[in-house]
């Protein structure tokens, strides 16, 4: 559903002056800022061990194919390294990265407040400006990389057709 909305253009793939209509895959359309920061659009949503989008969108527009727009509405343009792994992938990817290594120390950090909200600063990964550093190890900036991609929004179902239109009318439009 998702390139199906993408214009055709002429491509010369051997350079003998013979095109054929292909999609163009270099369309390029994004959600609008504005959209993204409007919390009244969209909730958040934390995806479950082993959750694709295609089982969230199912599970919130009743149509899998509408995964598309889970992945855009986060601009996720890669889902094997921009959507959270599952519990044996992640083992393995640790496994794959760092080895014997897993439990080394990554970096450090220190913990900062300003007023009531708090907020953790990469230091480095040698801590001797900053004794009383928390040492933070492969493992555990990997966890917390996968923690940030589980947390997604979700654009509320009742907006899901204009987007969708709005989303054809752009792929649509010629912009030269």
């Amino acid at each position: 559903m998702y390139f199906e909305n993408f214009p055709l253009i002429p491509y010369d793939s051997v350079g003998d002056g013979t095109t054929k209509d292909v999609t163009n895959l270099l369309r390029r359309v994004a959600v609008r800022a504005k959209i993204k920061t409007n919390t009244a659009l969209y909730d958040t949503y934390d995806v479950i061990e082993g959750e694709t989008p295609e089982m969230i969108a199912h599970k919130l527009y009743g149509d899998a194919s509408m995964h598309w727009v889970v992945l855009l509405f986060n601009n996720i343009t890669d889902r094997f390294h921009g959507w959270p792994m599952s519990g044996n992938q992640f083992n393995e990817f640790l496994q794959d990265k760092y080895g014997s290594n897993v439990d080394s120390i990554h970096h450090y950090e220190i913990t900062e407040e300003s007023g009531h909200a708090k907020f953790k600063i990469d230091v480095g990964t040698v801590n001797t400006d900053y004794p009383s550093s928390t040492p933070i190890t492969n493992r555990e900036f990997e966890e917390e990389e996968q923690n940030t991609k589980r947390r997604i929004k979700l654009l509320d179902p009742q907006y899901v057709t204009d987007f969708v239109e709005e989303f054809k009318r752009l792929t649509r439009e010629n912009v030269i």
